[in-house]
């Protein structure tokens, strides 16, 4: 179905929805690699103009990646809420909008009407939203998911403790641990991204961290970040596996390319959960994303990055995961050029991943080559604080060795909590101030009294 609309004098046209959704992004070095970015400024206006009059209900019958062809697509077609949709199926994707930033619709509506959303509607709703539109609505939404801990509650920020070390050596990763706990991280979970594809090394790592976490009862969740299928291999070899990690995308080509489909995820998270290593809950499932995935996997379909973004939303969703994390400004500039388009694909992440009802932290980070630097970081980690991120990354110095990029510190998790009012989540933060750690204010103390810390490093 064509598209059109006439602004001063011109008559802009679009082929399909796929290509308004693409000509009304913001402006993004991804979207022109990709050939779909609008070719004006003006081109880009007429496009949010055709999409803000667009009824919410178009989203079901004009498909940006047909059905038949995407596994993906059947997934939110067929696990739609038309009960949920009901509420605001006579709605534009403007009237959504205005809806999203009054005051009936508080953080409950919201989310009960989860079910009924499509990604690509999101995706749609965020194309016209400013900035702050995108702060405003995602701050409103909780997702609150629970394993060990709970993560996601009001007033509360979460850490991932990442002590990744580019050769896995245990004693590296146990010193980054213990600088993380001691400033008040890995509330989240402590996630180790291992150096290579070693079940063996993977195994090891894991139980590395679950005697530490053992050893001094801290109530939070582990992880090494390898493919679904060693982590499969790793529970039928009696590892202690808390969590099920996979990267994810947002058509079936871009999973097929990470070496997943819906099924084996389905197996996983099966697997996972017959362990039973919950405490206070059971979200077994770890995803991270990023826009530009799709486009670096030559599955975009000609579909632009922050709906394909969305779309990898409507899998995650799928699989009640404890943690979605997009991580930004990972894949590099070619997908996004500097500072600006980081934040604003941040905000966008952010905000249409709870829309989806999904607990969404941020990893916000770049790389050596892009136009940001770590002031760029600052703003963009403000921004998410007051947005409700659920969780961010604690990297040592920032600076991760192993991957090579740069990310946000402990000092910096410290900084946001300190500025917002902000604290972990309460069964880590009793932990925190049972170990000396932290004092009955939740300010870091200097001399911890109950951990053993030579242990630790010799452990």
């Amino acid at each position: 179905m064509a598209y059109y609309h006439d602004l001063g004098g011109t008559r802009h046209s679009f082929a399909d929805l796929r290509g308004v959704m693409a000509a009304a992004s913001p402006h993004r070095s991804g979207d022109v690699l990709a050939g779909v970015a609008a070719a004006s400024a003006e081109q880009r206006v007429a496009a949010r103009l055709v999409l803000a009059d667009l009824p919410l209900a178009s989203f079901l019958a004009d498909l940006v990646i047909p059905y038949e062809a995407d596994e993906v697509t059947r997934l939110i077609i067929d696990s739609h809420d038309e009960n949920a949709f009901a509420a605001i199926a006579h709605l534009t994707v403007g009237g959504l909008r205005d809806w999203l930033l009054s005051n009936a619709a508080d953080g409950g509506v919201i989310s009960a009407l989860a079910p009924g959303l499509t990604p690509e509607m999101v995706a749609a709703v965020t194309k016209i939203m400013r900035n702050q539109d995108l702060i405003a609505v995602a701050r409103k939404i909780r997702v609150i998911t629970r394993f060990r801990g709970t993560i996601g509650l009001p007033g509360r920020l979460s850490v991932r403790l990442q002590p990744n070390h580019p050769t896995d050596d245990p004693a590296g990763i146990a010193a980054a641990i213990l600088d993380g706990l001691l400033l008040g991280s890995g509330d989240a979970v402590i996630g180790i991204n291992p150096a290579g594809d070693s079940v063996a090394a993977a195994h090891t790592l894991l139980r590395l961290l679950d005697d530490l976490r053992q050893a001094y009862a801290i109530p939070t969740q582990s992880c090494v970040l390898t493919h679904v299928t060693n982590t499969l291999k790793l529970i039928e070899a009696g590892a202690p596996v808390d969590l099920c990690f996979q990267s994810i995308g947002g058509t079936e080509g871009t999973n097929s390319g990470f070496g997943i489909d819906l099924a084996l995820l389905t197996e996983a998270q099966a697997a996972t959960l017959a362990l039973g290593r919950g405490t206070i809950g059971h979200d077994v499932m770890y995803f991270e994303t990023g826009q530009g995935s799709a486009l670096s996997a030559g599955a975009h379909h000609g579909v632009d990055q922050q709906t394909l973004e969305a779309r990898a939303y409507g899998v995650a969703r799928a699989f009640r995961p404890l943690l979605v994390n997009s991580v930004v400004g990972f894949i590099g500039p070619e997908y996004l050029y500097d500072g600006k388009q980081i934040l604003r694909a941040a905000l966008e992440d952010h905000c249409c991943g709870k829309l989806l009802g999904l607990p969404m932290g941020l990893d916000i980070c770049y790389t050596n080559h892009a136009e940001a630097d770590q002031n760029d970081m600052d703003g963009i980690l403000t921004l998410a604080g007051v947005a409700g991120v659920n969780f961010i990354m604690g990297v040592p110095g920032a600076d991760d060795i192993m991957l090579g990029y740069q990310s946000t510190s402990f000092h910096d998790a410290l900084y946001l909590r300190d500025v917002l009012g902000l604290r972990p989540a309460p069964e880590f933060e009793a932990w925190l101030l049972a170990s000396g750690i932290t004092d009955m204010a939740g300010r870091l103390t200097t001399s911890p009294t109950s951990l053993a810390l030579p242990a630790l490093l010799d452990g």
